[in-house]
Order: structure tokens, then sequence, then C-alpha cells
């Protein structure tokens, strides 16, 4: 059997950091939508064992998070691993918004169809949580609130679905190093580094777009606060940028203005510019 899916990328409209878990992980309170920017992962059932290919050849090694998910999956469901697994990549890598982790969301919810959902919703969010922080929020299909590391999920599905344009400047950025950069901001502060977590509202213009990791990305390179600024200028009415970057996106008040936006700053050179919309399942 074959079965193809897409796997969105996302971006964190508001993101606020608290300090270090037991588990080495930070606390962080985010509100994250998926946007029509999509990698798609390929099944193919009608083999022996397990492959993976990708057209990104520096991509296909075994440690891609598809190929874990999948020897996760089949470990739990108590199978022997049988399937090809195809990644067409087309979201930008290490770049923020999610492309490795919704890839990795999209192979175990594929692999559960094609077995019969074999696996519950519950341990499918399991395995996600125990493979990456961000994992759990694509099995969701929609704006979410995401707290704890990221694994307790809050869908807010009745969320407007915003217009985007995403730009991402192809510098590389170590999330790790964001983090640990982050923690040394705080060192010695006179006051507790904690969170206040966001409430819900009435409407989208009462979620402020926020990025704590911003602090730390920015100083590195300037350019993104350049980016925002010309996003501004194009006409979003916010801009940020998403997870520790380096992508930074615009929020536009219609498909019309994105798209006139993305073709202007498509023109600097050596930058990646996508006019996108958010997405529901």
């Amino acid at each position: 059997m074959k079965i193809s899916l897409d796997a969105p990328a996302k971006l964190n409209l508001c993101l606020k950091v608290g300090g270090l878990r037991p588990d080495g992980f930070h606390e962080l309170v985010t509100l994250m939508q998926p946007i029509d920017l999509c990698d798609r992962v390929d099944f193919d059932t009608a083999v022996s064992g397990l492959s993976f290919t990708c057209s990104r050849a520096e991509l296909s090694g075994e440690d891609n998070l598809v190929v874990r998910a999948a020897r996760a999956w089949f470990k739990e469901a108590g199978l022997e691993p049988n399937a090809a697994i195809h990644l067409e990549k087309n979201v930008p890598i290490a770049a923020g918004i999610g492309g490795g982790s919704s890839d990795a969301a999209a192979t175990l919810m594929g692999l559960n169809n094609l077995f019969d959902r074999r696996l519950s919703a519950g341990k499918l969010h399991e395995l996600a949580a125990g493979l990456g922080s961000d994992i759990p929020f694509f099995l969701y299909g929609t704006t979410a609130w995401c707290s704890g590391k990221g694994e307790l999920v809050e869908p807010w599905p009745e969320f407007p679905l915003l217009h985007y344009v995403v730009i991402n400047p192809g510098i590389k950025v170590s999330t790790a190093w964001v983090y640990r950069t982050y923690d040394l901001h705080w060192t010695n502060q006179p006051r507790q580094h904690t969170i206040e977590n966001p409430r819900r509202t009435s409407g989208v213009r009462d979620v402020s777009l926020v990025n704590d990791l911003e602090l730390v990305t920015e100083r590195a390179h300037p350019e993104l606060a350049e980016i925002k600024k010309g996003l501004l200028a194009a006409g979003a009415e916010g801009a940020l940028m998403s997870g520790s970057g380096p992508t930074v996106f615009g929020v536009f008040p219609g498909a019309q203005e994105a798209r006139q936006a993305a073709q202007r700053l498509s023109r600097h050179p050596g930058y990646w510019v996508r006019a996108c919309c958010g997405v529901a399942a």
C-alpha cells in the first residue's frame, strides 16, 4: 500500500522561555501555527525491511528523524520494520520552523494509518515527545499553545489562519548555542527568571508577537533585525523571528498583500522568501 502525507512547517507567534528543568530542557510557553509550506512524506509497504531516501542527499542517513520515528513506531507496535519511506524536502533546514519535527510526526501518523491504527493517539503522543519537543504539536494539525518543554499541547482550532511572508536569510544558527547563550544572559540577574503563562484571548490582535530568543540570535546576526524592518516597511502588521531562528516572518492583512510583499522582498540576493498561510487539518 502507498500513501503520502504533507508535513507542514510552523511559526512561533509567541515564545516565552523559562529556566532549566531537571531533565535539562527549558520550560517554555509558545503559540504555534502550522503553515502551508510543507515537506512530503511518501510511504510504500509493499517492500521488505525499512528503507529511507530523501530529495536532499545530505539528510538521507540513519540519524534522520524520519528513520528514528519509523523505528520507534515499529518497535512500539511490535512489528518488524516494513516500509520504504521517501522524504521530499521543501522546508528550509535548521530554520526554526519545525521541518524535521513535522517530518517525524508525519512518519508516526503515516505508519499508524497504514497499519490499521495499531497505536492509540496517546501512545503516538508519547512516542513523539520522546523523539523531540516540537513533534507532539504536529500530531494535532492546528494552532496550539504548547508548554512544558513543548510536549504539552492545548489546541486552539478557532484561532484565525493568518497570512505571512516567511524569510530565511540562509545563515546557520545552532539551537543549542542559542539556548546556552540565553541562559548566560540571566546569570546573576537580580530578579527570578520565570514565565507568565499567556492567556487565550478573543481576537488575534490581542496576541503579542514576542520571542525571548530574539535577544540572542539578533545580537549575533543583526541582519535579522533589518529583515524585520523590511517586512514592516512592506506592510506587515508585525514581524518576529520563529523559534531559535534564523527564519523571520511578517503577519499581513491578507493573501494579496503577502504575495506582493514577498515579490518585493525576494529581490534580496541570498534570501529564501515565501508568502504562506496558516492551515488546519
